[in-house]
């Protein structure tokens, strides 16, 4: 590990010299290197090598996820030298050009779950929820605002981090502007010299599926060595899925062009105006009649085959208590409570929990139909990401936090009826009220909203949608 670090202080040096020696940034500097590819220099050598350096600084996961997040911004930087150095490829040999990124974003993601326990879990969260932005290369025609997209998913856990360390660690503060600096500088980068798309260049070759290009440092600096390599990821429907929707990308971007490669069938192939078609080559097969394959048992699922099946967990760890991968679970019951606890439940299908006592904090994430019982909370109960949940207080909460969900009910005690309901990217909320004959009265949380300009400021209102 610390050979590693040692690469990467070198790596930092050398894009330091390029771009702070006199006269290394002028007009010949870097001969060869086109000028979109300085400028990206120029972005690892400020920003990413302040990120980088301030990780180490912090240590453990962090530094560890921060060499893995500048491994994929070395990934880019060689397809960006490909790229000003040859014309755009076909679809096919593009997305392999594509698959170095893709790789590395799913190792950056990876290493967030598998350290769900960690106790920079919400700087592994803000890094993995905004990786995906280094694959604005594969976006068109406004590459800028998906960067800016994922940017804003990041700011969900920054937040957080700000909020816990912003009187106590200023480190930790500088860390979380290091790393948000990288999106702003590269936003600012792309609506400057790839406005519309990743620009290529038009002379050339063709870039072909093993195309590789010199790293062209200037004269008498050594190149900067690559990153480190990345562990083989296991094989994910994320990383098939994006190089997918890239070569969709890619085939949408072909306009008209797209049915160029279609095949015109004349009258005579066409066997309802030419008979005399069916009977060559014997009689005509007929395909297999839809929906009469043999049902697999329950238990045949393909997902369990390419990756195992995490196990169930009910345990406390430290201050925290985890309850993670409870399947078909209607016990689940924590009694044994203390007020500086936690507890945060991931990926729980088809479940049910209750919490005695009194707790700091909820976090339900990843959750499908669960049911959550709690008497009170002093702190908040978040739900992320999660489809399907029913959550009843039965003493006291001042906040409940609805992220990236669809379908949350919600059950309030007469006792706290002042709490503060929080929502975004969610819906089919509802928020059901007590009633003095001990039934509930549903009430649903607002999912559109009108918002106009009055001359000073935006006004935003409620929309009802007429039924």
């Amino acid at each position: 590990m610390e050979r590693l670090v040692e690469r990467l202080e070198k790596a930092v040096e050398r894009l330091e010299t390029v771009c702070q020696g006199p006269g290394m940034c002028g007009e010949g500097s870097s001969k060869g290197v086109a000028q979109y590819v300085q400028a990206f220099d120029a972005l690892l050598s400020g920003p990413v090598a302040e990120y980088i350096k301030i990780s180490k600084e912090v240590g453990g996961d962090v530094q560890k996820h921060a060499e893995m997040v500048h491994a994929g911004l070395m990934s880019e930087r060689a397809l960006l030298v490909v790229a000003s150095q040859h014309q755009q490829p076909a679809e096919n040999a593009f997305s392999a050009l594509l698959k170095p990124i893709l790789e590395q974003i799913q190792v950056v993601q990876n290493f967030r779950e598998k350290n769900r326990g960690s106790k920079m879990f919400n700087h592994l969260s803000a890094v993995s929820e905004s990786i995906p932005a280094l694959g604005w290369v594969a976006m068109g025609p406004k590459p800028g605002p998906y960067v800016k997209e994922m940017t804003d998913a990041a700011m969900f856990y920054t937040n957080r981090i700000l909020k816990e360390y912003k009187d106590v660690d200023k480190k930790q503060v500088d860390w979380v502007k290091a790393y948000l600096s990288i999106w702003t500088e590269l936003q600012a980068y792309i609506k400057e010299y790839h406005t519309i798309g990743l620009t290529w260049s038009k002379t050339g070759p063709v870039a072909t599926e093993g195309a590789k290009a010199a790293p062209a440092a200037p004269a008498g600096v050594a190149p900067p060595p690559p990153g480190p390599p990345p562990p083989p990821a296991p094989v994910s429907s994320s990383t098939d899925d994006s190089a997918s929707r890239s070569a969709l990308f890619a085939q949408i971007n072909r306009g008209e062009g797209i049915t160029s490669g279609l095949r015109h069938v004349s009258d005579d192939m066409k066997t309802h105006k030419n008979p005399a078609l069916k009977n060559q080559g014997g009689p005509v097969r007929s395909g297999p009649k839809p929906f009469t394959a043999p049902k697999p048992a329950c238990n045949a699922n393909p997902s369990q085959t390419t990756s195992p099946k995490a196990p169930p967990l009910l345990e406390l760890e430290g201050k925290k208590w985890r309850v993670e991968n409870q399947e078909n679970a209607t016990n689940l019951v924590i009694s044994d409570t203390e007020l500086k606890q936690v507890a945060y439940v991931f990926k729980c299908t088809n479940s049910t929990l209750q919490i005695k006592g009194k707790i700091n904090s909820i976090t339900l994430d990843n959750c499908k139909k669960l049911g959550l019982v709690f008497d009170d909370v002093v702190g908040i109960v978040e739900i992320i990401n999660s489809r399907d949940v029913k959550v009843q207080v039965m003493g006291k909460v001042p906040t409940i936090s609805i992220n990236k969900t669809d379908g949350c009910h919600v059950y309030l005690s007469q006792s706290s009826l002042d709490c503060e309901i929080v929502s975004a990217k969610s819906s089919e909320m509802n928020v059901l009220i007590p009633t003095e004959g001990g039934d509930f009265t549903e009430f649903p949380v607002p999912e559109q909203f009108k918002t106009v300009w009055n001359g000073q400021k935006l006004v935003t209102t409620v929309t009802e949608i007429a039924g």
